[in-house]
């Protein structure tokens, strides 16, 4: 659907918006161990070749007119090589450095034999070709400024990557673009939405950026790096453009050992803990040598554990029949909870994802016990003496690495039962390229930087707090790590711990006697807030009322799958 009120500019001073600056590492990158095709610039899908271009040419910028909104910029990839091919455009927000990449596409050089092909037959249409013509979706014209925004009509069995846009009422010339065979694609889905336009002549405007439906090790979708527009009257379940499909099997992109190592070394965050944090983080086998104990249902000893722990239970299901505790000697109890950071190390977890076009390197930290909460209502904080607490917690970072070139891309950091992806440009660093990670007091969530945050309602100042800040108490992970997985590089390149292969409870399950402690703080809630008792409880996080003991990295879901988009 086609609008037409002018809605890019209310004021002189948006006529001439600054553009966003580009965006570098603190650092420049180190030349990377020899290897086949990491970091090289160029990855081949199996039919197809894709470069990254990171370089870009603003086509029209644009905010809506009334709202705090500072808009988007629209942007055409610079610097195509010959050979390759558009496959759309990129737009981002104004107010963050030009951060972004857009996947350009040519005929494969390498023979299949040598990057492996998964389809069992290969079509004799060609992998990409031009489109037909192009469909108007959207436009603003005025005499301050143009811009339009069209979508590729591909020929029968190819599909669009992405829309084009001009700022100008001409159509593209067919040229400009190529569409993709379809068993060369996969589906795609919006993910962050970019920016959303309410017009008294058309329906809601809104732009997204987009990523491959299914994520994970076991998945080929390559994000393309495009953005996705629609009205609201026409958004339906299946977008009319497409991502990438890695159709070799080789993933020959993919970081060998030694490259691994070097990225760790360059980009391993160090790991800061609260300056009042008690319960530290220790080795695994720290742990197990200090007291920790096996327990299994109908029984009411539990054994100790091997220091490599070889006598846990290896595989199956998590069916409660097991679990980790403390030594039952309250000394040896008390010692083990507050962890040892001289033995504390991250494992690590590389996996390929995003078609193996990215690597990501999943840190792992681990600490005997998790301590009790600090409830906040308002302008009070309240320390719990028991909720919250439990044995054992595992936490993680990721980090997303480019295997075109190598470059630290974004940071996942796990915060409880969520956590958020942050650009490189949002994060801190120290010596180099590498990222600080604030891990937060007795609950050791990960955040990128220092201060308190609430988890529970934000709007009403009730929750439970997670404060992070820096101390003399830190882990550098680009040197105390241990990598424990990555099944990409083959049998017997890295082995996997004993006991990661226990998919068991890591502590005992808990049943808080929450009410009683939480009940006593109803009173001292503001009269704003007065609800029922059952309301207030309903909004602090449910892990406030019992915990069952944590599972181990293996037994998440992120171990084969993705983080949250």
């Amino acid at each position: 659907m086609i609008g037409s009120e002018c809605w890019c500019w209310d004021s002189v001073i948006d006529l001439f918006p600054s553009e966003p600056e580009p965006f570098s590492l603190p650092s420049p990158l180190p030349e990377w161990p020899p290897g086949q095709g990491f970091a090289t610039g160029r990855i081949s899908l199996g039919e197809i070749d894709v470069i990254q271009i990171t370089k870009f040419e603003s086509i029209w910028s644009c905010r809506p007119l009334r709202g705090k909104s500072k808009g988007i910029t629209f942007y055409k990839p610079k610097e195509i090589p010959d050979g390759f091919f558009c496959l759309g455009h990129y737009c981002q927000p104004n107010d963050q450095p030009l951060r972004g990449y857009l996947l350009v596409a040519g005929e494969a050089t390498s023979p299949k034999s040598e990057v492996g092909y998964m389809q069992e037959s290969v079509s004799e249409s060609p992998g990409l070709i031009k489109p037909i013509n192009y469909s108007l979706v959207w436009s603003e014209d005025s005499h301050h400024d143009c811009g339009y925004i069209w979508l590729p009509n591909p020929p029968m069995g190819y599909k669009a990557m992405g829309f084009m846009v001009t700022d100008r009422l001409e159509e593209p010339n067919v040229d400009e673009v190529r569409c993709v065979r379809e068993d060369l694609t996969e589906s795609c889905e919006t993910c962050e939405q970019l920016l959303s336009k309410d017009s008294r002549f058309s329906d809601t405007f809104q732009v997204w950026s987009t990523t491959p439906c299914q994520r994970g090790v076991f998945y080929r979708g390559v994000h393309v790096g495009t953005f996705y527009c629609s009205t609201y009257s026409d958004f339906g379940e299946e977008l009319d453009i497409a991502c990438l499909k890695n159709v070799s099997s080789s993933l020959n992109a993919m970081p060998n050992l030694d490259q691994v190592h070097s990225l760790i070394k360059n980009y391993g965050p160090t790991v800061f803990f609260h300056p009042d944090e008690e319960f530290l983080p220790s080795s695994v086998q720290w742990f197990f040598k200090n007291g920790a104990l096996l327990c299994r249902e109908g029984s009411e000893k539990g054994e100790p554990i091997d220091y490599k722990g070889s006598n846990l239970p290896s595989g199956g299901i998590n069916d409660g029949a097991f679990w980790i505790d403390l030594p039952t000697d309250d000394d040896a109890r008390d010692h083990i909870k507050k962890g040892n950071m001289e033995s504390a190390e991250l494992y690590v977890h590389v996996k390929p994802t995003l078609g193996g076009t990215f690597t990501d390197i999943a840190m792992w930290i681990f600490c005997p016990f998790n301590g009790p909460a600090t409830i906040k209502i308002g302008i009070l904080s309240i320390a719990m003496s028991k909720v919250g607490e439990h044995v054992s917690d595992w936490e993680h970072f990721t980090l997303r690495v480019s295997n075109f070139t190598g470059e630290l891309w974004q940071a996942f950091f796990s915060e409880h039962s969520g956590g958020r992806w942050v650009d490189a440009s949002e994060l801190e660093f120290i010596e180099g390229n590498k990222p600080i990670v604030y891990s937060s007091k007795h609950g050791h969530a990960s955040f990128a930087h220092p201060g308190t945050y609430l988890q529970g309602s934000t709007k009403l100042g009730i929750g439970v707090r997670n404060d992070c800040a820096q101390s003399k108490m830190f882990i550098d992970s680009s040197t105390k790590y241990k990598i424990i997985s990555a099944a990409y590089l083959g049998d017997g390149v890295v082995a996997e711990p004993c006991w990661l292969q226990y998919m068991q409870e890591w502590g005992p399950t808990i049943v808080y006697d929450s009410r009683t402690e939480l009940d006593k703080l109803i009173d001292l809630l503001p009269f704003y807030v007065r609800f029922s008792v059952e309301n207030i409880f309903d909004l602090f996080p449910t892990e406030l009322y019992g915990e069952e003991g944590p599972t181990g990295p293996k037994e998440k879901d992120n171990w084969l799958g993705d983080e949250i988009c």
